[in-house]
Parts: structure tokens; sequence; C-alpha cells
């Protein structure tokens, strides 16, 4: 269930919140110019930031070593652009998936040498355009693999919207087990569940433990964005 990294998009129009497009056609290709503005900002220049601390700012910090890639969106009523640098990021090295997070930012009013409005540095929406990036790159989670309240399952089998919220079973008897439980997760955190993982044990009547574990194994999968730590859930 989990699409190729190469055939999906970092940034799509769809991840963008009300107000908020992609230049159609954008000035800036992600793909040819990024290691350009890269080079251009020194974005993995050494660095003094304080008296006798010097750091690498380095795009490839992980072992997976994607590179950033760079985009613009630009505010409709305002016009201001806004060059997103988005890089997935890896905290275990069997990750087969990196969540994407925004990496770097910068502002360019509508014209040139026209100050930035204070309230559009405030309100650039980047938790949710994160979200909407993940929802969309971990597949088996998006709500658009339901078609009619129902989505095919790898095994063939025909799962129901509704379903998802039913105790998981048994992983070693359930087809597709951990599709379900990365569905059941994903469905709990849109709901605004402060800790799923808890919601599912009980839903489940499972000790918390053992939905740790199913929730851990979904995110090896590839299935789940990777956990951020000091976040419950």
């Amino acid at each position: 269930m989990v699409e190729a990294l190469e055939s999906v998009p970092l940034l799509a129009a769809a991840d963008l919140p009300a107000g908020w497009q992609l230049p159609d056609p954008s000035p800036i290709d992600p793909e040819h110019d990024s290691a350009g503005i890269d080079a251009a900002l020194r974005y993995e220049q050494w660095v003094d930031p304080a008296p006798g601390l010097d750091r690498k700012l380095n795009s490839g910090h992980h072992s997976n070593n994607d590179t950033g890639r760079w985009f613009l969106i630009q505010h409709v009523e305002s016009s201001t652009r806004v060059l997103l640098r988005l890089q997935r990021q890896y905290l275990l090295d069997e990750e087969p998936k990196g969540e994407v997070r925004i990496t770097g930012i910068v502002y360019l009013p509508e014209w040139a040498g026209d100050p930035v409005a204070s309230p559009m540095l405030r309100n650039l929406p980047t938790s949710r355009i994160e979200a909407a990036i993940n929802r969309r790159q971990f597949a088996v989670t998006g709500a658009s693999r339901f078609t009619g309240g129902t989505m095919t399952m790898p095994s063939g089998r025909i799962l129901r919207s509704a379903d998802v919220m039913k105790p998981l079973g048994n992983p070693k008897r359930t087809p597709d087990f951990y599709e379900v439980v990365a569905l059941q997760h994903t469905r709990l955190v849109d709901d605004g569940e402060l800790n799923p993982t808890a919601r599912m044990a009980e839903l489940s009547r499972v000790p918390l433990s053992t939905a740790q574990g199913w929730v851990a194994r979904a995110r090896r999968k590839g299935l789940l964005p990777p956990g951020r730590r000091g976040r419950a859930g």
C-alpha cells in the first residue's frame, strides 16, 4: 500500500489550506533549483551561532541522506510568496519512509522592496501544511483511498470506512492487520484524540503495551509517519 517515494511529490496543491496556492507556472523548479537555493543561502556551510560553538547546518544530517526541496507557494489575498524547504526526517535508520517537515522558510512580498506584513509571519499555517503532506505521503491513511465508503486492501478484501474503528483482532489471523492499525490511528488523530494509541488499546481491549507494539510495527512498515519525540500516541 505504500507508494514509491519517487512517485509521490513532496507538495501538492491539495496540501495547502484555503487562501494559499501553488503559482502556475511556478518560477521555481524544486528538482533543478533547490541545490542552487541551498548554495545561495549557504545552507550547509559552517556557521558560528555563538562564541566558541561551531556547528554545521547539513541537509544530509540523517543516514538516509534525503536532500531538501524548495517550493514556492502564494497567499491569494496579499500575493505574498513564500519559499518552503521540505525534507524527510528519519528518526531511525531502518525507517522506510520519513515524515516530511518544513526545514526552511523565506518570505517574499508581492513587490520587491515592500515590507513583509507581521500577520503573515505569524499566520503561515506550517503545522497544517505538514500534516496534510504526511497524510497524503502515507497513502494508506488517506481518506481519498475510500471510494464510496469502501477501500480495497492488499489482500483483496473490501474494508468499509465504518469498520475502521472496530476492535482490531489478532494480527496473525486478521488480513491487512497493520494497514487497519494505521487507518484507525490516523482516524483518531484526525478526530483530535490526544493519545490515539491508548484509545486503540481501549477499543481492542488489549494492554497499552500491545497497542504500542502494533503502532510501532505499522511505523516500521511505512504505513504511519514516524513518531515525534515528546509527543504522545
